[in-house]
């Protein structure tokens, strides 16, 4: 079976979508991490920020970002982080490396604290990985995919009810596809079912 016409074949050979195919650094991400399950505190509060920061801009920029966001808030650590002060704030909004909008850099601060308070209840990662859906979507073509679901919705609210910012329904679904709470790899990609979590059917 020929693949998607929503999919690349590589010179390796292998199927990805368009936006993994051409930038090196969004085709090491699509093949090394993206839907890999992150089942840590630190990586998904990590992940959560980042989606925050992404929302209104591409993935790309975030990534190259990366770097400079994992300097600026302390390698997400977010024992460091929740000690943010207003002034480590505005020092922030001066770091040209980061994205400087202070509503989001207020929320990652935020969210550190959130995710200190959640580990009375179990912690973050029980806490969203108790949305994982009972099935996941079977992409053929990119229109397939959604931008949320009714899981995604769920833990928007129940994030926002922790005192978590940024976390509205479509950042938590792509958080969900980033952390492997649902693939969406389209079904002929390389990666379909690569992330253990939702195995390839037999």
């Amino acid at each position: 079976m020929s693949p998607s016409a929503d999919l690349i074949v590589g010179d390796d050979g292998l199927a990805r979508p368009a936006w993994a195919s051409t930038d090196p650094l969004m085709r090491t991400y699509y093949d090394q991490e993206w839907g890999l399950p992150v089942r840590d505190e630190h990586g998904l509060y990590e992940r959560i920020c980042l989606e925050g920061f992404q929302a209104g801009l591409s993935w790309a920029t975030i990534l190259r970002k990366r770097p400079a966001f994992r300097a600026a808030f302390a390698d997400f650590n977010p024992d460091a982080v929740a000690l943010y002060t207003d002034g480590d704030v505005n020092r922030l909004m001066q770091d040209s490396g980061i994205v400087r909008n202070r509503l989001k850099i207020i929320a990652t601060i935020k969210n550190a604290r959130a995710t200190i308070a959640l580990r009375e209840e179990g912690g973050l990662v029980d806490f969203v990985w108790g949305f994982q859906p009972a099935s996941t979507p079977q992409p053929l073509a990119h229109a397939d995919i959604p931008t949320q679901s009714v899981e995604s919705v769920a833990l928007s609210k129940a994030l926002r009810r922790k005192g978590f910012a940024f976390v509205g329904p479509t950042t938590m679904f792509a958080l969900m596809e980033a952390i492997g709470m649902v693939d969406t790899h389209l079904v002929d990609s390389h990666r379909r079912g690569s992330s253990g979590v939702w195995p390839l059917p037999s």
